[in-house]
C-alpha cells in the first residue's frame, strides 16, 4: 500500500520537508559551470540572485565574484549542503521559487532553472519591464531556448519581453552533463536590458493588449489580424512603415516592426478602438 503524500504548506519549521516537485537537474561539468559566470561577466558591483541553487555547484563560483548572492532553494537536502559549504557573500533562501520577492535593487541572474517551471520562472522576471532585472544567463531546456529566441513567435508574452530585453541562444549543453541527466538537450541563454526601450515601460499594458489581439491567430497576415482596430487607409500608412507589401504572418514580425506598429497605434487610432487587455498580466511581484 502506498503511502499518500503530503500537501506542500509553507511555514518556518525547520524540520518541514521541502519535496522537489520541479524537475531540477544538476549540472556537475565544472568547465561549463566557469563558463556560464564568466558569460555572465560576473562583478565585485553584482548582487546575483541565483534560482534553483541545488548544491551549490554555481553557487560556489558566483559566491567568489559577486558583491553578494542570494540563492534560492526549495529542497531541504540541498540546504544541507549548501550550508556545509560556508560560502561568504551568500544568503541561502529555502523557498519556492515563484513566491519569492525580487529585489528592489538592479540585480542579475545566473541559474540553471528547474525546467518544469521554466516558462512561469521567465515570466517573474521579465514580465514586469520596470523591475531591478537587469540581465541574466539561464540554462534551461533546449527547444524552450529555441521558442523563446525563434523568429517565428506565437506567444504574446515573447514579444512583450522583447520589446524591453535582448535574448539571446547562446549554445547547446548535451544531457551528459547533467545528473540526473535529463530526457532532452538543453541550451544557455543570455538576457539583456535594452539600453533603449522599443516601448516606454510605462506602456507595457497598452502594448500587452496590442500584442495579445494581433497573435489570437499567429498565421494571420496583418491586415486581418488588426481588422478592426486599424482603419483601411491607417493599415495602408502603417504597411508603409513597415516596409510589407504582400501579406505577411504577423508571427514574423521582427522586434522593430512591433515597435513601429504600436508608434503608429498611440498616433493615429483613436484610443476607444485600442486592444485592452481582458486579464491582469501577473508580474510575480510585489510592488
Amino acid at each position: 500500500m502506498t503511502k499518500r503524500r503530503k500537501k506542500y504548506k509553507h511555514t518556518k519549521s525547520p524540520i518541514e520537508k521541502f519535496p522537489n516537485f520541479s524537475g531540477q537537474h544538476l549540472l556537475h561539468n565544472k568547465g561549463l559551470l566557469k563558463d556560464i559566470v564568466n558569460i555572465a561577466q560576473i562583478s565585485e558591483s553584482d548582487l546575483v540572485l541565483e534560482l534553483g541553487a541545488g548544491k551549490g555547484a554555481i553557487t560556489n563560483v558566483l559566491s567568489n565574484r559577486a558583491r553578494k548572492v542570494l540563492a534560492v532553494e526549495y529542497d531541504h537536502k540541498f540546504i544541507r549542503k549548501l550550508k556545509q559549504l560556508e560560502m561568504k557573500n551568500t544568503v541561502i533562501i529555502q523557498q519556492d521559487i515563484l513566491k519569492i520577492l525580487l529585489p528592489r535593487e538592479p540585480f542579475v541572474v545566473v541559474s540553471n532553472i528547474p525546467y518544469a517551471i521554466t516558462t512561469p520562472i521567465m515570466k517573474m522576471l521579465l514580465n514586469k519591464p520596470s523591475s531591478g532585472f537587469q540581465r541574466g544567463v539561464i540554462v534551461l531546456e533546449k527547444g524552450t531556448a529555441k521558442r523563446f529566441t525563434s523568429n517565428f513567435v506565437k506567444d504574446p508574452y515573447i514579444i512583450a519581453w522583447r520589446m524591453w530585453f535582448d535574448i539571446r541562444y547562446i549554445k547547446e549543453i548535451p544531457r551528459k552533463n547533467f545528473s540526473p541527466p535529463p530526457r532532452v538537450d538543453s541550451a544557455i541563454i543570455t538576457i539583456n536590458r535594452k539600453a533603449k526601450p522599443i516601448v516606454p515601460y510605462r506602456d507595457y499594458l497598452i502594448f500587452w493588449g496590442l500584442v495579445d489581439y494581433v497573435l489570437k491567430n499567429p498565421q494571420s497576415s496583418i491586415d486581418l489580424a488588426l481588422k478592426g482596430v486599424f482603419t483601411p487607409s491607417q493599415m495602408k500608412h502603417l504597411k508603409r512603415r513597415l516596409g510589407i507589401k504582400n501579406k505577411v504572418s504577423v508571427a514574423t514580425l521582427s522586434e522593430q516592426q512591433w515597435g513601429i506598429t504600436y508608434e503608429v497605434m498611440v498616433k493615429h487610432v483613436p484610443k476607444f478602438r485600442w486592444p485592452r487587455k481582458k486579464s491582469s498580466i501577473k508580474p510575480f511581484m510585489k510592488s
